[in-house]
């Protein structure tokens, strides 16, 4: 994808840019750094710009990031199907289903073959209810969850309806397990992984995520931020 020279007329008038978020960063993390760069480099005292849909830390791959009036856009952008790769890891789970809090159970996995876990997928595949993680940044009177969980507070999470239009298992690496999801808005791929281990009879936790695509916009065609500051005038 051809990429070109930004003016500060373009930032004030939008746009959408494609990020491929760097694990490890927050999605607040990049779009504070792009305001910056725009800041800086068009001598912009204020300019709006923010994100259409948190990638957490642990996760890398397609963020888009809306400038000056497209910000409005961010809605309509955050309501697109999306499509995730990663990796689930069978056996054991952790409180906040992934890698940011330690395996608090072990599981037996001997029961379980190639054929059961790309059976299990079936499962998924429709209009479902999930529960999301504890440790997720939603907010229940006023305090977003994981604040809850961090303090060991209990807290009961209803159920939301999630659809999931394709999910399937790209590879077995025997207890990791590679697989690709389209979702709709507001799916937890966490919550996935939790339940896909419940439903081979043993534990599972997400060990690795990344967004690939956000309605018709591809992880291919995103910037990096050194990408994005050679293209600032």
């Amino acid at each position: 994808m051809e990429h070109k020279i930004y003016t500060p007329e373009d930032f004030k008038e939008g746009q959408i840019l494609l990020f491929d978020k760097p694990l490890g960063w927050t999605s607040f993390q990049l779009v504070n750094k792009v305001r910056w760069l725009i800041r800086k480099s068009c001598h912009i005292k204020k300019i709006k710009v923010g994100h259409a849909g948190t990638l957490d830390p642990l996760a890398s791959g397609l963020l888009l990031i809306c400038t000056g009036k497209f910000t409005k856009k961010i809605e309509e952008l955050q309501g697109q199907v999306k499509e995730y790769t990663g990796t689930f890891t069978l056996g054991a789970t952790t409180p906040s289903y992934d890698m940011e809090t330690e395996v608090n159970e072990t599981f037996e996995t001997e029961h379980i073959s190639e054929e059961d876990i790309i059976g299990a997928t079936f499962e998924f595949i429709g209009v479902i209810d999930q529960v999301p993680p504890v440790f997720s940044a939603l907010k229940k009177d006023g305090k977003r969850m994981y604040e809850y969980a961090r303090n060991g507070e209990a807290i009961e999470i209803p159920s939301r309806k999630v659809e999931i239009t394709e999910f399937e298992i790209t590879e077995v690496r025997f207890p990791e397990v590679d697989f690709r999801v389209v979702c709709s808005k507001g799916t937890y791929i966490r919550s996935l992984a939790n339940d896909f281990g419940k439903t081979l009879g043993t534990g599972a936790y997400l060990s690795s995520l990344r967004r690939t695509k956000i309605g018709g916009f591809l992880v291919e065609d995103a910037l990096d931020v050194t990408g994005f500051e050679n293209l600032l005038p």
